[in-house]
């Protein structure tokens, strides 16, 4: 992995954490502030795309391999939802998270 894709990976992750905590309602990350809420963001972004990358083009053989296309940037977001429910759902039963 070139330094070129690796930047785009922490983009494409960043990206898919941003839209993921703005489509789950009510979760606990949005307690933080400052570099807390962009460095969970960019994480579980990042956990995403890979469970999402894994789920489509791993098992179900939906996208590309060698770069990004429409199939694994859809992949890496839906990966990130479910990233950030799980561990809003986590937060949130451990008393660590916003209460709504």
């Amino acid at each position: 992995m070139d330094i070129g894709s690796l930047i785009a990976a922490l983009l494409l992750g960043f990206v898919c954490g941003a839209i993921a905590r703005a489509l789950v309602p009510n979760d606990a990350f949005k307690a933080m502030s400052g570099w807390k809420s962009w460095a969970a963001s960019t994480v579980l972004g990042l956990l995403g795309a890979l469970l999402g990358y894994w789920i489509f083009t791993g098992l179900l053989g939906i996208g590309d391999e060698d770069k990004f296309d429409w199939g694994g940037i859809i992949g890496a977001l839906i990966g990130s939802v479910i990233v950030v429910a799980v561990g809003s759902a986590i937060l949130k039963r451990t008393g660590t998270g916003r209460r709504v």
